[in-house]
């Protein structure tokens, strides 16, 4: 079966349509798993700063008090982070040992292992599988 120029033709541009859709598709994929989970702080109050600053028409002393406020506010909740830690880091290791307590002698020193190499981990900027303190 012979195929006009004009099939030939449209068959090769439904094939690269075809791979141009396929491509989006997979692009917009790989971004929406590839987003971080968490904004950047800075980049959040830059755009709530702005909306407020449009929406609500907001002159730049408010502006300017409404800065002091967000850093204020900033800085009771990390002062309040850094009181609770130890309670949080008490809950861990309770958990830790919990955990050991069920486990063989063998099984002990393989978790032990598996604990070292997480905190190496965390020491470089990263979190082990399962997140901090599991």
């Amino acid at each position: 079966m012979k195929l006009s120029r004009g099939a030939i033709a449209f068959y090769i541009v439904l094939v690269f349509l075809s791979g141009v859709v396929l491509g989006a598709v997979g692009h917009r994929f790989y971004l929406v798993s590839t987003t971080p989970a968490r904004p950047n702080p800075e980049e959040v109050r830059k755009r709530v700063t702005a909306e407020y600053r449009e929406r609500l028409k907001l002159t730049d002393d408010q502006i300017a008090k409404l800065n002091m406020i967000m850093d204020e506010t900033r800085a009771r909740i990390e002062e309040t982070r850094r009181q609770m830690h130890p309670a949080y880091q008490k809950i861990r290791e309770e958990q830790q040992e919990k955990f050991r307590e069920i486990l063989t002698p063998e099984q002990q020193a393989e978790y032990d292992k598996i604990r070292k190499e997480r905190e190496q981990h965390q020491k470089q900027g990263g979190h082990g599988p399962g997140g901090p303190g599991v």
